[in-house]
């Protein structure tokens, strides 16, 4: 016999008891982001390769290590997208969206990287990511972090620190970058295999190490601050006095340089020691370089992206996710007659209530097995329409939550009943 396929490996399936957490939080973020004024923007999962080695950078472990990459039929080097800023931007550019005009855009959607899979790292994850541009001061970076300490707090996801930093501008970064090189070089003989990889290509990667064996030799690393100009310091300064005037705490760590070559100046993540080794559940930060290295005219931008699984398993844990109930109503139908009147009171329903979950028995069955569906459904209420229902124009009613007698309802008064039971809203005129 065959062997079943199954899904590849760090790639998984949302089943349907677990898709209403995902649209839950789906939801509350796209409403967040609406009251900010932030639009929404879909970009393809595959673009050309190019874009990654040169938004990326060629010598970050994602473009070296990490990218699904593969030829079309036409020849072209094409890549499932590793992360969305590149496509943004070059969305961005393609249609004329930046040019003398700022934009506050959002998106969302899967991500693709070929990395170990482990709890809270996928192969193909989900992020919501938020892309900011022209806008050089530190009030628009102080908004996007704002949106994000909104949301923790609209979710009732405590615990989580903010983590600050700032990597100046290009010209102080690659001054400091030669001291790096200098000090690491010095001590080559206790860099690990990645680090000395690293040294000569992007030495401010190893600053970001988790071998804890190096971790006593990257802390005696000569530090980004010393190199900054005044502009750079200036606009720290005035970002930490915005956030601490919105009441959003934050801690400094000089360490943190984040995995993508295109930041500058502004870098920060939110973190949390409940998700094991990957306690990263939002990061972002200033890129204004990026815009124009991939051809468009020099363009501040910030933005940030946050991982939908971890911030599902950190509501998970909180018991913050909402029930995974199919229906509000479950109609139960016996007879051939009550068949066809099952299905015009549904369509009646629908019509009245809008927002009404009513899921209505098929496939045929007694009383007994229906009711077990009905209550396997979460359902609140299951109506029961048979020959005596329909005799004396009337459903009956049963509480499938609740200790309550079955009641016997008139059907020109069921959707008012409905309504004033579930809390559904009509509308006004569409109420019987």
């Amino acid at each position: 016999m065959a062997k079943n396929i199954q899904a590849i490996r760090g790639m998984h399936d949302v089943l349907p008891v677990q898709t209403p957490h995902w649209q839950f939080l789906e939801s509350r973020v796209r409403d967040i982001l609406g009251r900010y004024g932030y639009e929404e923007i879909r970009m393809p999962i595959v673009e050309f390769t190019e874009l990654f080695k040169r938004s990326i950078g060629e010598v970050t472990d994602i473009v070296e290590k990490e990218m699904y990459t593969f030829q079309d039929r036409n020849g072209d080097s094409l890549t499932l997208r590793p992360e969305g800023t590149a496509g943004c931007v070059r969305a961005a550019l393609e249609h004329g969206l930046l040019h003398n005009q700022t934009q506050r855009l959002w998106y969302q959607g899967p991500m693709f990287r070929h990395e170990r899979p482990q709890k809270g790292r996928y192969r193909q994850f989900h992020q919501i990511g938020v892309e900011t541009f022209g806008m050089p001061g530190p009030d628009i970076d102080a908004e996007v972090i704002a949106i994000t300490a909104r949301l923790w707090r609209e979710l009732g996801i405590e615990g989580l620190e903010l983590q600050l930093n700032t990597l100046g501008t290009s010209e102080e970064r690659a001054r400091y970058r030669d001291e790096l090189v200098r000090y690491f070089s010095a001590h080559a003989d206790r860099l690990d295999e990645d680090s000395r990889r690293r040294l000569h290509s992007n030495p401010l990667r190893i600053l970001d190490t988790k071998n804890p064996e190096m971790a006593e030799l990257v802390g005696g690393a000569p530090v980004l601050e010393a190199y900054l100009g005044d502009d750079s310091r200036r606009h720290f300064e005035r970002l930490r006095g915005l956030l601490d005037a919105a009441g959003v705490a934050h801690v400094l760590n000089p360490r943190l340089v984040r995995g993508l070559d295109y930041y500058s100046l502004t870098v920060f993540e939110w973190v949390t020691d409940q998700l094991g080794a990957q306690g990263t559940v939002c990061a972002g930060g200033r890129y204004d370089g990026l815009v124009a290295q991939l051809g468009g005219r020099p363009t501040p931008a910030v933005g940030f992206a946050m991982g939908m699984e971890r911030l599902i398993a950190l509501l998970e844990a909180r018991d913050r996710l909402p029930a995974s109930a199919r229906a509000d109503v479950y109609l139960v139908v016996m007879g051939e007659s009550a068949q066809g009147e099952g299905l015009a009171l549904a369509e009646r329903l629908r019509d009245a209530l809008p927002r009404l979950r009513l899921l209505t028995h098929c496939g045929g069955g007694g009383f007994k097995a229906q009711f077990k569906r009905a209550d396997r459904s979460g359902a609140q209420l299951a109506l029961i329409l048979g020959e005596d229902e329909l005799g004396k124009g009337e459903v009956g009613v049963k509480h499938l939550r609740e200790d309550k007698p079955q009641e016997s309802i008139p059907l020109d008064r069921l959707a008012g009943y409905l309504s004033h039971t579930l809390g559904v809203q009509p509308p006004a005129r569409n109420l019987p």
